[in-house]
This record gives C-alpha cells, structure tokens and sequence, in this order.
C-alpha cells in the first residue's frame, strides 16, 4: 500500500498572495454600525462594528479579499452564506447562530450540522435577489462565487457597503491575476478556515478545524495513479475539472491521474471525442441537486461513442457531492472517499464517496 502524502498546513505555497493587514482595535465600544466604501475605481472597503460591546481581546481584521479591501472592527453577528461549501464553514466553526440567511445550496449539510441550520431561512435555491437579502438585515453577506455579488445579484461588493453590509468571498474563488489560486491547494484551503475563524474571533475553533482537515490528510492512502475524468455538468459539452482548482487537488491527493490536467483553468468544456480518446480508468460524476449525478450514468449509458468506455461498462463511478468540490470543510473527507471509493472498484466492491465532511 503506498504510503501517505502529508499535506503541511503552515506554509501557504504556490503564488505570491496580497498581504492580510491585521491591525490593533481602537476603540473597543465602537458606537453605531458604520461602513463606508471607496468609490472611484480604488478597491471598495467596507468597515464593520457589531451593534452590541466588541468581544474581549478581538483585534481588527483587515483583509484584501479579491481585491477589495475588507475591514472588521468586531465579528459579524447578522451573516447570509451563498452557496453550501461558505455555509458549512460557518457550520464547522460553531457559527450556526450567526447565520440569518442562506442561499445557493448545492444539497443538504452533512447529517450532524443539520440541525443546526434547521431553522434558518433559505432565501433562495440560487442567488438571493437584493430585497431578499435586505430583509433579513445582514451585517456581513460570505458568498462562495465573486458572481455572487453581482448587481443582478445579490448586490455588488461597493454598493452593499453603502447599505452597512460587509462581503466577503471565498478566496479560492478569486479570479484576478495575483488572487486566483494558481493551482488550488489543501494549504489555501486550511488558511480560508483560519482567516474565517480570525474575523468571527474564534480563532481557536478554526485551529481545531484544521487540526482535524489536516489529520484527515495526513491518513490518506493514495491509489496507484489511474486516470480520471472529473464531469460536473453538461452533456452536449461536458464541464470537466481542469488543472489548477479543487478537482486536480482533490484527484492528485487521492493519487489519481487527471485527464484534463494539463488545461491551465479550474474547470474547462471538453468534447465527448476527447473523453472517449483518453479512456480514463475512473469517471467521477459530481451529484447536485440541480444536476444529479444519476442522470449522469443515465446519459453515460445511452451515449453512443461514451458508452463504449470500459469505465462506464463496467461502472467505475465515483460520486461526489458538489458541495465537497468547492474549497471547504468538505475537502480532505473527499479525497479520503475517492481514493477509499477508487480501491473499492478495484475489489469488486463499489462503494461511491460521500464526504460527510
């Protein structure tokens, strides 16, 4: 069996990243909520103090977050997440009572956060509407995608800070030069549930939460090197994990070879001709609830050039939720499940990955 890679969790590697400005709190009891943003064509920044006494010991966080700078006095207590993998982040801290909207769910929260997030309101199945978002009187909107934050969105970053409403998007999603994870790895991952942690104070649950990411890691056995394609979603086109985002993390932790490596994107389109050509040893089908990964074996089956692949005669699946193929929580506990799901397949016992996370 071949042994386990280790993951270092200290050093964030690969591309140069702007620095995170944390700066000491002035005055403790700040007064009213106060955000202000730039205007022009500078960065927005956007200021936040909670309405009730700032906790003991928090400092001020001030962060480039994909190019626009983010300033908070004391840690959010009003936060609407967009898409699943910025909702279990808040889940996995213990931040569940910060939570008064959410949004963009990509399925359901793994069974021991689900009571947790029972009750609160889910704004839309996809990006919330800005009356939508405005009513529930957020303090601070953690969107998953920059999309998100669109003026057909949720509300663009600037004008929502007009409005006292703080943004922050997940930094693996960035896709300025200089911000884009180039390629994603386990370390960008473990430092977004640091700074997360950093900005709500609970600096010591997000250690906690990495400590467990990394132990997860650290266990992995990875699988021999057979070839993968990773389909998400289209079937005309096919959407398949590229060479530099979550999918190539989590195939090359998992000791699997991606196709579709070589393509300098997160993901990219493909043609079926391409798919066929490669013959890859494995197929790993992302399960949605807008995209199920079912359908996926369905259309694979009645295909008539991709039903001649050995790996869907023969059934090598792997699934994967779609909320464990965005950097998040979910992360590590996926690579386990390929590799474990991989090494079933080749004992004849399929067993399909489930990230519980």
């Amino acid at each position: 069996m071949p042994r386990a890679r280790r993951h270092p969790a200290a050093s964030v590697a690969a591309r140069p990243r702007p620095a995170r400005r944390t700066m000491p709190l002035a005055a403790a009891a700040a007064g009213a909520l106060l955000l202000t943003a730039c205007a022009s064509g500078a960065p927005g920044v956007a200021t936040t103090s909670a309405p009730a006494a700032t906790p003991e010991g928090y400092e001020q966080v001030t962060l480039d977050n994909c190019g626009t700078e983010v300033t908070f006095d004391a840690p959010p207590q009003r936060v609407v997440t967009i898409k699943s993998s910025t909702t279990e982040m808040l889940l996995a801290l213990g931040l569940a009572d910060r939570l008064v909207g959410t949004a963009f769910a990509d399925g359901p929260v793994p069974e021991r956060w689900a009571d947790d997030v029972a009750d609160v309101p889910v704004l839309s199945d996809k990006v919330p509407g800005q009356e939508a978002l405005l009513e529930v009187e957020p303090d601070l909107v953690y969107a998953g995608w920059e999309s998100n934050l669109s003026a057909d969105g949720a509300g663009e970053r600037a004008s929502l800070a007009t409005l006292g409403i703080a943004t922050y998007v997940s930094p693996a999603a960035c896709k300025a030069p200089g911000y884009q994870p180039d390629p994603l790895t386990f370390d960008e991952v473990l430092e977004e549930i640091r700074e997360v942690g950093e900005v709500f104070g609970v600096p010591e649950a997000a250690a906690d939460v990495v400590a467990e990411q990394q132990a997860t890691l650290d266990a992995i056995e990875p699988v021999d090197g057979q070839t993968a394609v990773w389909w998400s979603s289209g079937t005309d086109t096919p959407y398949v994990g590229a060479g530099i985002g979550a999918p190539q993390m989590l195939l090359e932790a998992a000791g699997l070879r991606n196709v579709f490596a070589d393509v300098h994107d997160t993901w990219t389109s493909v043609g079926w001709e391409q798919v066929v050509a490669a013959d890859p040893d494995v197929i790993v089908l992302v399960d949605a609830a807008w995209n199920p990964a079912q359908k996926k074996m369905e259309f694979l089956a009645a295909h008539p050039a991709a039903s001649q692949l050995a790996a869907v005669r023969e059934q090598r699946y792997v699934v994967v939720p779609f909320a464990a193929t965005e950097a998040g929580v979910r992360n590590a506990q996926a690579a386990s499940d390929v590799a474990d799901a991989v090494r079933a397949l080749d004992a004849g016992t399929p067993a399909p990955a489930t990230t519980e996370g």
